[in-house]
C-alpha cells in the first residue's frame, strides 16, 4: 500500500488520525471508559471516582529512551527508501 501512496497522501491519513484516532489505542480508550463506568457505580462512598486511564495498558511508564527512538526512526527511514543524512553531514564537518 505505501508504494502507492504518496507522502502528501501518508501525511493526509497521519493528520487525521491526530483528529479522530483508530485502531489499538482507541479502543483501550473505548474499554477504559466502559470499565470505568462499571467501577464508578459500585464503588464506596467517600472513595474517589475511576479515571479511564486506571483500566487501560500503560506501555510507556517512564520516558522513552532518545537513542532508541533514533533507532526506530533510522529503521522507518531504511523501510521507506529514505536516505540517512546524520552521517553525511557528520562526515562533512569533520572535513
Amino acid at each position: 500500500m505505501l508504494d502507492r501512496m504518496s507522502s502528501k497522501e501518508l501525511a493526509s491519513w497521519m493528520a487525521y488520525h491526530t483528529l479522530e484516532p483508530w485502531g489499538e489505542e482507541r479502543a483501550d480508550l473505548r474499554n477504559g471508559v466502559l470499565c470505568c463506568l462499571i467501577a464508578n457505580l459500585f464503588r464506596k462512598k467517600g472513595k474517589p471516582p475511576f479515571k479511564p486511564e486506571d483500566f487501560m495498558p500503560k506501555f510507556w511508564k517512564e520516558k522513552p529512551d532518545p537513542e532508541m527512538m533514533l533507532q526506530k526512526v533510522r529503521q522507518l527511514n531504511a523501510m521507506f527508501g529514505g536516505v540517512d543524512k546524520t552521517d553525511q553531514k557528520a562526515a562533512g564537518e569533520s572535513g
